[in-house]
């Protein structure tokens, strides 16, 4: 499906209001480079939703959009955010067939022709969540904490775009919902009461506001007043795993430069690192991975470490972050073995390749590092691993000229007669280059004798 096209969002988040149509828009974008894309959506709540178009083509590398409509209820959704009962069905297919020049190519008609005919149909589930203030105020006022994380969940900005009324309305709303009113106050809320007011509830010190709020000018004067910067608040959080939770970038920074424990964990044993990598924060990510963050260590109740989050939620591009594998790559082209048993040891990914296909193995061999060759083999490298031409380390290694580096990948169940894509073994690369002892070794291992014309 990913190859076909990219949503502007997976979940249909419908802001509610009664008795009032509701419209939320998904963009489309075809990935295919030479062919339309028939696209056709379904709801199995046809009484409550309207789509528009239901079906249609996208043309080559091109986008499109539908708008989904909820007809006026006059009752609150029966559950909310989600709402089981209400789901969408994206039907996408290739339609080389059918043409986009012709005077009905944007007919709805002809794309539902293409379904009736084509057996070849990718299928993508949406889920529908139902959002916005008035849902919001309604959790709020009867205390439903799941419901409003929830919303806030969908919404980031939606506490911290309440009008100056409309905070102090819901903060009156929470009054008798401590847990609640602390959620909302997490999330921005800003009501006309002291700070300090605000903060107690959460155990709150001054350093966690600042960094909460990303006030990163304030973090650091802080700092230059003697203020600590590991204190916890009632849930364990110190500032850093806070201003990571809420992507604020410049205090993490900040907060880092001042040296903030980046491994630190609440109490749910959740660090900076992990609440950044759920949320898909590859900017905070980045940052905490440079400061020397553990992405292996996992929280209390799932035991997930920050790089199971990560693919568990398909934030992909921060599990490549968290495997460091350009780290790894870079550590044994310099023969930096410290270096690289640390990154490994934090659970890096040691099967990382370049364009070339070439693994930190491939690029130890060939230098002839033999102490960086056995580090990686321990954890986990595979001696077979191929290059791009079919190279494995071992072919390498014999090229590099290091008889050492040879032996030791020959004594860890490197194949002496692994060939290359063109049908080179390790024995037709040493006579190649006239190594002798190289030769010798591999014959004396059980390499095949290389014919007298090669």
């Amino acid at each position: 499906m990913e190859k076909l096209v990219q949503l502007s969002d997976h979940e249909i988040l419908i802001d509610f209001s009664p008795n009032t149509k509701c419209r939320t828009t998904i963009r489309i974008k075809s990935l295919l480079p030479t062919a339309p894309l028939a696209f056709k959506l379904q709801t199995s709540s046809p009484h409550k939703f309207l789509v528009n178009p239901p079906t249609g083509l996208v043309p080559p590398l091109s986008s499109a959009s539908f708008q989904i409509v909820l007809k006026p209820q006059p009752h609150l959704p029966p559950s909310f955010p989600r709402s089981p009962s209400d789901r969408f069905l994206l039907k996408i297919s290739p339609a080389p067939d059918l043409p986009l020049d012709s005077p009905e190519s944007t007919h709805p008609q002809l794309a539902n022709r293409w379904f009736d005919r084509v057996n070849s149909v990718h299928d993508v589930k949406l889920k529908v969540y139902f959002v916005g203030k008035f849902l919001l105020s309604h959790a709020v006022s009867g205390g439903d904490l799941d419901s409003v994380r929830g919303i806030i969940k969908r919404q980031r900005s939606i506490v911290p775009d309440l009008t100056d009324r409309e905070a102090e309305a819901l903060y009156r709303a929470a009054a008798r919902h401590s847990d609640v009113a602390a959620l909302l106050l997490d999330a921005g809320l800003r009501v006309g009461v002291s700070d300090e007011a605000r903060w107690a509830g959460k155990g709150w010190a001054g350093m966690h506001a600042a960094a909460a709020f990303d006030r990163a000018g304030e973090i650091e004067e802080r700092v230059r007043a003697g203020e600590g910067v590991e204190c916890r608040d009632r849930e364990g959080r110190t500032p850093l795993i806070l201003a990571a939770g809420k992507g604020n970038v410049r205090s993490v920074e900040v907060l880092v430069a001042a040296g903030a424990n980046v491994d630190a964990r609440s109490r749910d044993g959740r660090t900076a690192l992990y609440r950044a990598a759920a949320n898909g924060d590859s900017a905070v990510v980045e940052m905490l991975v440079a400061a020397g963050g553990d992405p292996t260590i996992g929280d209390v109740e799932h035991c997930r470490s920050a790089i199971g989050v990560a693919r568990d939620k398909g934030h992909m591009d921060i599990v490549k972050v968290l495997e460091q594998g350009e780290a790894v790559l870079r550590a044994a082209r310099r023969g930096e073995l410290d270096t690289l048993e640390a990154l490994l040891e934090k659970g890096a990914n040691a099967g990382f390749c370049d364009q070339y296909g070439l693994t930190a193995l491939h690029v130890a061999a060939i230098k002839g590092n033999k102490d960086v060759v056995m580090m990686l083999v321990e954890f986990g490298a595979g001696v077979e691993w191929q290059d791009a031409e079919g190279h494995t380390p071992l072919h390498l290694a014999v090229e590099g000229g290091s008889v050492e580096t040879v032996e030791v990948l020959i004594c860890r169940g490197a194949n002496v007669n692994a060939t290359t894509a063109k049908g080179a073994t390790p024995l037709h690369v040493s006579k190649l280059m006239e190594y002798e002892d190289i030769t010798k070794l591999l014959l004396d291992k059980g390499a095949a004798a290389v014919p007298s014309s090669v």
